[in-house]
């Protein structure tokens, strides 16, 4: 389990946040079996999560960055029950997830909406933008008719679309507008968590900065919760309270946006932050170069996954077994040995 975030326990008493996390989640694991032969015979497994906790609280923003295929995605869809987890516990409102039949999920998923990276492969091109906006008022029986297009076009002066458009393809819109009918879609139930799976990567750097400010008024004006999904650091740090960064499957630091970025340890998280780059021209950075290849998500080491990486605190116990999250901080943890011994001297 994480451990207990004094920030945001000084923000409860303010009432700015409840006690009791909107989301958390324990310990989660998504193993994908490998089938191979005319039987399909199950070889081996791909482990995309392995044993991650993390909370969110109400009207924050918790960034979750990491490489390419660390499984990022993976914990969204997870969290979402879009794809069943191998272990481990998500409790939404207190409500165990995993035990939620079809049925039940339906009435959670009025409560939890996902962004998804592509802005044009997540929408339906034989609909128009008012039926992909209109269509989750329908299925849960909130609006219809008139009623419901009027609400359509509330959402569509929301996020910065004009409603004269609502009858267009998601063919006639650019990559940014499709991303606000997407944003539109996601907020039309007034969930209380929002799953932001890369939701900028794909636009122009002017756009992105469009989005992200939406995305903030959007939280202030409803309370929003958000999982923000990104590899882009500066974005990350832009939107997010508290940061978790991940590593083939693992969380190997978290903690507030402060912290991470003013004082990262991980080794890992210092070679992202060195690959971020600097507005000033002048100004020049020592890039960190890791070495070696990822562990393979298939067969990955019982040791520390970083160790291969040419890690500069490697030592012996590195190889005895898998580093747990460790204090270093009020509010920041990091899952390294070496880090943890100079943390307790």
């Amino acid at each position: 389990m994480t451990m207990p975030d004094p920030i945001l326990a000084e923000k409860v008493q303010n009432g700015v946040a409840p006690a009791e996390p909107l989301l958390s989640v324990s310990d989660l694991q998504k193993h994908f079996p490998v089938k191979r032969g005319l039987l399909r015979k199950t070889v081996g497994v791909i482990k995309a999560v392995d044993g991650i906790s993390f909370d969110i609280h109400r009207k924050t923003t918790l960034g979750l960055v990491g490489e390419s295929g660390c499984g990022k995605t993976t914990v969204g869809r997870c969290v979402l029950r879009l794809i069943g987890p191998t272990g481990g516990r998500i409790l939404f409102h207190g409500r165990e997830m995993r035990d939620l039949t079809r049925q039940e999920l339906r009435g959670e998923w009025r409560r939890m909406q996902m962004i998804f990276q592509d802005p044009y492969s997540s929408l339906n091109p034989r609909m128009t933008a008012s039926s992909i906006v209109g269509e989750p008022l329908g299925i849960h029986g909130i609006a219809r008719g008139k009623e419901q297009r009027e609400r359509v076009r509330e959402l569509f002066n929301r996020v910065g679309l004009k409603p004269e458009h609502m009858d267009r393809y998601p063919h006639e819109f650019s990559g940014g507008q499709r991303q606000r009918i997407g944003i539109a879609r996601a907020i039309a139930l007034n969930p209380d968590l929002i799953i932001c799976d890369e939701p900028v990567s794909s636009l122009d750097v002017s756009i992105q900065a469009q989005v992200i400010n939406l995305l903030e008024d959007l939280q202030a004006e409803f309370g929003l919760s958000y999982l923000f999904i990104a590899h882009d650091l500066s974005v990350v740090r832009h939107i997010s309270h508290r940061i978790a960064v991940m590593y083939c499957g693992q969380i190997v630091e978290v903690g507030s946006c402060a912290e991470v970025f003013g004082n990262p340890r991980h080794p890992y998280t210092l070679a992202l932050l060195s690959a971020v780059p600097i507005l000033d021209p002048k100004a020049r950075r020592k890039r960190i170069i890791l070495e070696g290849g990822v562990p393979s998500a298939l067969n990955p080491p019982a040791y520390c996954r970083f160790h291969d990486r040419n890690c500069p605190l490697r030592m012996g116990m590195c190889k005895q077994g898998q580093p747990p999250l460790h204090p270093v901080g009020p509010d920041h943890q990091v899952a390294c040995f070496a880090v943890a011994r100079e943390a307790g001297s």
